[in-house]
C-alpha cells in the first residue's frame, strides 16, 4: 500500500512542507474529523474531512504534496504513528475518519466499532441518495482497535470510505485545482455528515 511502514521511516525520506504537509485546528465538542490519507493520496479526502469539521468539530489531514508516487505516502490506519495526529485522536472521544477505496461506481463504506454511530450516518446517507451497503468490502471494516478511529478516548469511533466515482462527483476535477470546486454532491454528503455528528449527546 504504501512505502514506509512508520512515520519515523517516512520523515527520513520525505521532506514535511514540500512532500507533505500537516494541518490540524482544535474544537469543542469531543469529536475529531481526520484524513489521514489527504491531499494526493487519497484525493478529496482533505477537503471533506476539514468542511466537515467546521469550527466546532477537531480536524487533522496529512497532506500529500509530491508531485508524483504520493502513494508512497500512504500509512496504514492500524500503524499510522504522525506524532500530531495520534495526539488528535486520543484527545477526542470520538474519532471519524474519512479515507477514499478505488471503486469507479459511487458508494461509501463504513467501518469502526462506533456501531450506534454508523448505523446513523447509514440511515442519513441512504436517505439522501448515497449508497450505502450494509456488507463492508473486505480490508475496510475497520475494526482493529489500533485502527486511528478507534483510539480515542471512547475506543470506538468510524471509518468513512468514499469511492473514486463518488468523490469524481463532488468536485469539478479530483486535481488540485478540480477540488477548489466542490458541487452539490459535495455539500449535499458534508451536510449529512455533520446533522449525523450533532448534537454530539446523540453519540
Amino acid at each position: 500500500m504504501g512505502k514506509y511502514g512508520s512515520y519515523a521511516d517516512l520523515k527520513c525520506f520525505e521532506i514535511k512542507g514540500c512532500d507533505y504537509r500537516i494541518h490540524t485546528r482544535e474544537g469543542n465538542s469531543g469529536i475529531a474529523l481526520m484524513a489521514i490519507h489527504g491531499g494526493e493520496i487519497e484525493p478529496g479526502t482533505l477537503e471533506i474531512a476539514g468542511s466537515a469539521a467546521g469550527h466546532e468539530h477537531s480536524f487533522y489531514a496529512f497532506e500529500g504534496t509530491k508531485e508524483g508516487r504520493n502513494s508512497d505516502l500512504h500509512l496504514r490506519s492500524e500503524t499510522f504513528d504522525e506524532p500530531l495526529g495520534v495526539s488528535v485522536a486520543r484527545g477526542a472521544d470520538v474519532v471519524v475518519t474519512i479515507h477514499g477505496c478505488e471503486e469507479d461506481f459511487e458508494v461509501i463504506y463504513l467501518g469502526g466499532l462506533h456501531e450506534n454511530l454508523k448505523l446513523l450516518i447509514q440511515r442519513n446517507f441512504s436517505r439522501c441518495g448515497f449508497y450505502v451497503p450494509e456488507r463492508v468490502r473486505p480490508g475496510l471494516a475497520g475494526t482493529n482497535p489500533f485502527n486511528i478511529c478507534n483510539r480515542g478516548r471512547t475506543g470506538m469511533g468510524v471509518q468513512i470510505e468514499i469511492s473514486r466515482g463518488l468523490r469524481r462527483r463532488m468536485f469539478s476535477g479530483l486535481d488540485r485545482k478540480g477540488r477548489g470546486r466542490p458541487t452539490e454532491t459535495f455539500f449535499s454528503l458534508i451536510s449529512t455528515l455533520r446533522f449525523s455528528l450533532e448534537p454530539s449527546p446523540r453519540l
